[in-house]
């Protein structure tokens, strides 16, 4: 079942690579935007995903042992942060 996640995720990022690589052209005229829109969605629902597991992870470590929580709470809002640069970023490179 790994392998299999693994090639799917594998091809997504394949497909994604030249969403990426895309330059701007130099005048404003009949600039296509669907690779923008797909290099934006792509980039949320990553971070969906990742800020879900985070938290989560989070919340069954705190209920595992509470005395860690506020260890636990500081590293989650900071890996939070981390997540989000990840949609931020791309809003910026591909606008």
């Amino acid at each position: 079942m790994k392998l299999r996640t693994f090639a799917i995720m594998a091809i997504l990022f394949l497909i994604a690579v030249p969403l990426f690589a895309q330059g701007t052209p130099q005048n404003n005229t009949g600039v296509f935007v669907l690779p923008v829109a797909f290099a934006m969605a792509f980039a949320s629902g990553l971070c969906g995903l990742a800020q879900g597991k985070a938290i989560a992870a989070a919340a069954e470590g705190i209920a595992r042992n509470p005395g860690a929580g506020g260890a636990i709470r500081i590293l989650l809002l900071l890996g939070l942060a981390f997540i989000e640069s990840l949609a931020l970023f791309t809003f910026v490179k591909a606008s």
